[in-house]
C-alpha cells in the first residue's frame, strides 16, 4: 500500500504546480486526480513528472464514463492512471427503491467492462448516502456491489462511518472487492465546524492505525489516498497526516 493524495483537497489552494510541489516536498510521491486537473492532461503530466510523482488513480463523472468514455481513457493514459474511479450520483440522480439502485449498479458494470477492455481497473467511491437503507431494510452500498460483481470499490472509510455504518464489518465482507482506500479523519462533535468537521488524517475520532491493519490484512488495496473535503489550509492536512500516517 502506498499514501496518495486527493488533489480535490486542494482546489482551493492553487496554482497547481504550487501544490504539486509542496506535497512532494512532503513526501508523497503519488496523488489522486479528479475533474478539476483534467482541461490540459499533458502540461498536468508535465508538472506531476517535475515534481516526481505519479497519477495512478483519478475520479471521473459518470456522464463522461457513459457519454464519452475515449475521452476519460485518453486523460487517464496521458496521466498514468491504473484505476478509474466514479465518485459521484447527483441526488436528483440517486434510486429511491432497491431496483433502482440494482439498475445503477448494472450501469457501473457496463462502465467496468469498457474500462477493462481498456486496460484500467474501475471502482466506484462511496460517500454517505449508499448506506441509508431502502425497503426492506436494503443497503444500497451492498445492492450495487452485488449487480456489479466485476467492479471495484474505493471505500472512503469516514464517510461510511457518517453514514451509519461500521468500516470494519464491510472490509471483513467485501475487502477482496477494495482497490483503493479514501484515508479522512472525522473530529469530534462540534469541532472544526468551519471545516465541516472533517479532522487531519489521525487527530480525529477513526481508528486509523486499527484500519489500516484490517486493510492491509484483508484487501488488495495499493493507494490508501488522504483527503480532507475542506481544509482551511490544505498544507498542514497534508503534513499532519502523513506524518501521522507513518506510525499506521
Amino acid at each position: 500500500m502506498d499514501w496518495s493524495f486527493q488533489l480535490y483537497s486542494a482546489r482551493n489552494f492553487q496554482p497547481w504546480d504550487k501544490v504539486l510541489n509542496v506535497l512532494a516536498g512532503l513526501g508523497y510521491t503519488k496523488v489522486e486526480g479528479f475533474g478539476g486537473v483534467y482541461d490540459d492532461p499533458k502540461a498536468f503530466r508535465v508538472e506531476l513528472d517535475k515534481n516526481g510523482l505519479a497519477m495512478p488513480s483519478g475520479h471521473f463523472g459518470i456522464d463522461m464514463l457513459e457519454q464519452d468514455f475515449a475521452k476519460a481513457a485518453d486523460i487517464a493514459r496521458t496521466l498514468g492512471m491504473k484505476l478509474i474511479a466514479c465518485p459521484w450520483l447527483e441526488p436528483a440522480d440517486r434510486p429511491t427503491d432497491a431496483d433502482g439502485w440494482r439498475a445503477f449498479g448494472k450501469r457501473l458494470a457496463a462502465i467496468g467492462a469498457k474500462a477493462r477492455d481498456a486496460g484500467f481497473d474501475f471502482a466506484w467511491h462511496n460517500h454517505d448516502f449508499e448506506f441509508v437503507p431502502v425497503e426492506g431494510g436494503l443497503v444500497p452500498q451492498r445492492l450495487i456491489l452485488e449487480a456489479a460483481p466485476d467492479i471495484g470499490w474505493e471505500v472512503d472509510v469516514a464517510w461510511v462511518i457518517r453514514g451509519g455504518s461500521d468500516p470494519l464489518h464491510w472490509i471483513e465482507e467485501f475487502g477482496p472487492r477494495i482497490m483503493a482506500v479514501h484515508v479522512k479523519d472525522i473530529a469530534p462533535h462540534g469541532q472544526a465546524t468551519d471545516e465541516d468537521g472533517w479532522s487531519d488524517v489521525g487527530h480525529g475520532t477513526v481508528d486509523w492505525a486499527g484500519l489500516v491493519t484490517a486493510l492491509r490484512n484483508r484487501t488488495p488495496a495499493k493507494y490508501l489516498v488522504m483527503e480532507h473535503d475542506n481544509p482551511a489550509d490544505f498544507e498542514r492536512f497534508a503534513r499532519r497526516s502523513i506524518t501521522a500516517a507513518k506510525s499506521f
